[in-house]
């Protein structure tokens, strides 16, 4: 196996996931995962190709997907190093807004999505017994937001991070096993109908907040990372 990482990115495709792929490519190869393959295709050629970034396709809502993501990352690089569990949609705010599917849609890709990333992947860090896992949440997963289904999801996903954490620790072979929780306030991303601009953080400033809790040194686990911009009261 190489020394050089292998960092798995789910939603990789824009946003957040993109700008860390980006930011992280001359210390890694990459793994970028996500529904749409096509911006993934091109992301991969500005990073280097094949060699440096590999494609895939998968909706972490299916099992199988998730599986094959998987598979395609150690058949490609033999090792899975990092995970960024990062994949997430949004829903408008109010129990009378979106309808039942996209909600349907959303819980499986930001809960059990996060929960089946983990689970395919696991083994092979066990196995390998260390190992850093990064879980996008989000302040909405610390306070509740009014009419905010998206917020409920977000809550399981902070738990689901803390919960994975708690496990490891009971574990001879998960001791060297990190997790860190991700908690954007408002990114200026296009996970916006209307995107906040100047008053909200760029993705690229959560991108080298992953980058800061990847560098830390072996017996450092940075737990949970709240970023706000500035502007930003609650």
């Amino acid at each position: 196996m190489s020394e050089e990482r292998v960092l798995l990115i789910t939603g990789a495709s824009s946003g957040i996931g993109r700008a860390t792929a980006k930011l992280m490519a001359a210390e890694r190869r990459l793994v970028l995962a996500a529904r749409r393959v096509e911006p993934l295709e091109e992301l991969a050629a500005e990073l280097g190709g094949p060699e440096r970034a590999l494609v895939v396709g998968c909706d972490v809502g299916e099992w199988d997907q998730v599986e094959a993501m998987t598979a395609a990352a150690l058949e490609g690089f033999g090792q899975i190093d990092e995970v960024f569990v990062n994949a997430g949609f949004g829903a408008t705010r109010g129990f009378l807004e979106e309808t039942p599917e996209h909600w349907k849609s959303m819980v499986l890709t930001n809960v059990l999505g996060a929960a089946l990333t983990i689970r395919s992947t696991l083994p092979h860090l066990l196995e390998r017994g260390h190992g850093h896992y990064l879980v996008t949440s989000s302040i909405a997963g610390r306070r509740v937001l009014p009419g905010s289904l998206y917020s409920a999801t977000k809550f399981a996903t902070t738990a689901i991070g803390e919960a994975l954490r708690q496990e490891l620790r009971g574990r001879d072979d998960g001791k060297d096993i990190k997790v860190t929780l991700i908690e954007p306030g408002m990114v200026d991303t296009d996970f916006f109908d209307n995107r906040p601009g100047d008053a909200a953080l760029k993705d690229e400033d959560i991108a080298r907040t992953i980058k800061f809790a990847l560098d830390q040194p072996p017996g450092v686990d940075l737990n949970e990372i709240l970023i706000r911009p500035i502007t930003q009261a609650s």
